[in-house]
Parts: structure tokens; C-alpha cells; sequence
């Protein structure tokens, strides 16, 4: 349970527990149960069964309820692509691809501040060959968060409901119908879509180790414009093709 949660479920208890303080205090309402009044004793009652349902509702919602799904087009930052990812976390037939997804989005930030803390050590910030570098991981890091964003595309399609019934099914059994077998199917080639996009996500972390090596061995190796480094030219021609495919 994270913080906010935390803070809400004591503010549900705290409200709740001044209620019902006020309400049999002698000071204050002094109501009780088993006076001369049978409907102080009603009220009473009332509120303890109303402010039981509330708390243990309200525990249910912050504990075990799962947070609606984010909005793809809401979507901006490295945390809104955690926490919409977590989403899918339980989903039995997703657990290993969205574990391997946090688990890149994890390693593209390590990588990233490699790469800036190489250059850093290489370049000045207002260098050309430091601007082009960082062009490029720039469009690289767009990219792998694309392939993220195609991921949440293809999972906002279904409910996470779909996906545990097909993973519910036994291996060996076979659709009742055509419809079902179509469904099958179709639900098969969505997570084959899901598993392209985090191959691709695994290439591109890839090419980033390698122009890493390669930055790191600039001073042995002398390259008068860093666009013709092997590694950045393998990258231009990844940003080249995925921008030709999303056209």
C-alpha cells in the first residue's frame, strides 16, 4: 500500500472513530444504548453497523481493489508508464511480459544516465558531437516508450478478465465453438504483438550497450563525424525503419 492510501485508510478510521465518540460521549450527544429512549438506542446501533460497512468497504477499495486503468492518451511520464504497466501485473497469462516490461523501463533509465555520464566524462554539453549523441539516444528513448505505449494499446483492448479466462483454459482443451476458437486466436495474436514490442524494446537496449562501448573507446579510436560510428549508423537506420512503419 503506498502512501496516499495509507493516509486516506487513517483518515477513514479517524473520521469514523470521532462519529462514534461523539455520539455516546456524556458531553457531547451522551446517547446510549439501553436508555429511556428507544430510538437513541436505534441510532446507535445504526451508526455502528453503517460505520462497520464503511470501514471495512473502504479498506477493501484501498487494499485489494485494483486502480482503474489510465488512459492511454494520459499517459506522459517514465511513472505513468509504471503504474499503467501495474495494471496488468496480476493477470496470469501477463505476469512474465509485464515483469519483463517494468524490468526495461527500469533498465532504459540505468542506460540512459550511463550514456549521459560517458559523455559527460567525453564532451563538452556545447560540442556538436555531444548534441548528436544526445539526438539520437533521445529518438532511441522515444521509441522504446512507444513500444511501451503499443503494449498498453493492445492490453487496453480487452479486460484483464479476458485474458485470466483464456489462461484459466487447460492446454489440451479445445474451443467448444468457432467463435471461441476465433477468440482464441485472436487473443493469441495480441499477445504476440506484446511480445514483438518487447523484443524490439530488447534490441534497442542493445544498440545502447553497444554505443556506450563504442563512446567509451573514442580515445583509442578516431571518428571525424560520429555519424559514421558503426553503432550510430545501425541506430539511424532502427529510427529510419520504425519511422517508414509507423507512417
Amino acid at each position: 500500500m503506498n502512501g496516499s492510501k495509507s493516509v486516506k485508510l487513517l483518515l477513514l478510521m479517524a473520521v469514523i472513530a470521532i462519529v462514534n465518540i461523539v455520539l455516546v460521549s456524556p458531553g457531547l450527544l451522551g446517547f446510549q444504548i439501553g436508555g429511556d429512549s428507544a430510538f437513541q438506542s436505534a441510532l446507535i446501533i445504526t451508526v455502528w453497523v453503517v460505520s462497520a460497512l464503511a470501514l471495512f468497504y473502504g479498506s477493501y477499495v484501498l487494499l485489494f481493489k485494483p486502480p482503474a486503468a489510465k488512459a492511454i492518451q494520459t499517459i506522459q511520464t517514465r511513472e505513468d508508464y509504471i503504474d499503467a504497466l501495474h495494471h496488468y501485473r496480476n493477470v496470469k497469462v501477463l505476469k512474465n511480459d509485464i515483469a519483463l516490461a517494468l524490468d526495461q523501463l527500469e533498465r532504459i533509465e540505468k542506460k540512459r544516465n550511463a550514456l549521459l555520464n560517458v559523455l559527460g566524462q567525453r564532451f563538452e554539453q556545447t560540442e556538436l558531437s555531444y548534441k548528436k549523441f544526445m539526438a539520437v539516444i533521445d529518438e532511441v528513448e522515444k521509441l522504446f516508450y512507444l513500444n511501451i505505449r503499443g503494449i498498453l494499446n493492445k492490453l487496453g483492448v480487452f479486460a484483464a478478465s479476458d485474458f485470466n479466462r483464456m489462461a484459466d483454459q487447460p492446454e489440451t482443451s479445445q474451443p467448444s465453438s468457432k467463435v471461441a476458437q476465433k477468440k482464441t486466436a485472436l487473443y493469441q495474436e495480441y499477445l504476440a504483438y506484446v511480445t514483438g514490442y518487447l523484443e524490439a524494446n530488447e534490441e534497442i537496449m542493445l544498440k545502447l550497450d553497444k554505443l556506450l562501448l563504442e563512446i567509451s573507446l573514442l580515445g583509442s579510436t578516431d571518428y571525424r563525424d560520429v555519424e559514421e560510428m558503426p553503432c550510430m549508423k545501425e541506430i539511424d537506420m532502427l529510427i529510419k525503419q520504425t519511422k517508414l512503419y509507423k507512417q
